[in-house]
């Protein structure tokens, strides 16, 4: 038995050693992951990108590195991802401008939105406040809605920019509610907020964070939210369907997507680690105070709706006639 054993050790030894290579090789995450957020720090977005792959990052033992590329409303970072290589060391911490409303407003983009990304899962959702100045004449959307109509062109309404996902929540308002308001661009939400509590400009549809504190300040009056349901910011304050615009719903998100041809187990992974992650009540209370709800959808859910996102978006663009270059 011995000899036996002697003789068939060199080919034991090569056996183990490729079934060892292959359990090394089968381990992810066995590195430090880089995590891509196509903005600045300090933003929404990479606040959001913090928390959850602090979390992510514990429970998978490895570091996940926060690498903000801003510029280009998003496109310089997401495009980054929509070239790195598919093997789950370079992520995406996507929001609904870069990837579901460029692909409309601008002529020309260098990845594919629909087809460069595998989605992993959306982590939030959240809606804008439509805020007005405290002058205005209006209390309810209702009133508001009435104004417009009798003054046709005439209200201001800022936004966070030409193209932005708060520009198009506008442009969908104006279009469902059936009224014509004048948007001026500006460089954020904040001073687009600000130049509504100034009396600047008439309205704004603003984070809700921001526009909600002002709005309990007694510096702007909302008069409603933007997304599906009430926010708990504002519980006191409709819908804008509830309000008068039945079927109505604008809300931006943020979500995680690797490059396309990811492995799925690698997908699958980094999955139910975020998802864990989302379902931590100190989390959701943290997210919460700025007006964020979690979502936690399954890469197939978050799929379908980035696609529904992305043609919803099309058509509000097409009709309103914007076009970035």
């Amino acid at each position: 038995m011995r000899s036996i054993l002697k003789a068939f050790a060199p080919t034991l030894a090569i056996c183990f050693a490729a079934l060892g290579a292959s359990h090394a090789k089968a381990a992810y995450p066995d590195r430090p992951v880089r995590v891509i957020v196509p903005f600045a720090a300090g933003g929404g977005a990479d606040i959001v990108a913090r928390l959850v792959f602090k979390g992510v990052s514990e429970q998978l033992g490895q570091p996940f590195i926060i690498d903000n590329r801003g510029g280009a409303g998003g496109i310089i970072g997401t495009d980054a991802v929509a070239k790195a290589s598919p093997d789950g060391y370079t992520l995406l911490l996507g929001q609904s401008g870069p990837n579901a409303i460029n692909p409309s407003v601008y002529s020309k983009l260098p990845y594919d939105a629909r087809h460069d990304f595998a989605t992993i899962t959306q982590l939030t959702s959240y809606p804008y406040v439509v805020a007005v100045k405290k002058q205005l004449p209006v209390n309810t959307l209702a009133e508001l809605i009435d104004l417009a109509k009798r003054q046709p062109r005439t209200l201001t309404l800022s936004t966070a920019g030409q193209g932005s996902s708060a520009h198009l929540a506008v442009e969908l308002f104006m279009r469902q509610a059936d009224i014509s308001l004048i948007p001026v661009p500006y460089k954020g939400a904040g001073p687009a907020l600000l130049d509504v509590v100034g009396g600047v400009v008439d309205m704004t549809f603003g984070d809700a964070a921001s526009a909600s504190k002002q709005a309990q300040a007694g510096n702007v009056k909302a008069v409603a939210v933007t997304g599906a349901r009430r926010s708990p910011l504002l519980p006191d304050v409709p819908t804008v369907a509830e309000a008068g615009v039945p079927g109505y719903e604008a809300s931006a998100w943020h979500g995680v997507l690797a490059p396309r041809g990811t492995p799925e187990p690698v997908i699958q992974t980094l999955h139910a680690s975020i998802v864990k992650v989302l379902a931590d009540p100190a989390l959701k209370e943290r997210l919460a105070q700025d007006g964020i709800e979690t979502v936690g959808s399954t890469p197939e859910e978050f799929n379908r709706s980035l696609q529904a996102e992305i043609e919803k978006w099309l058509k509000v663009v097409k009709d309103a006639g914007i076009k970035l270059e």
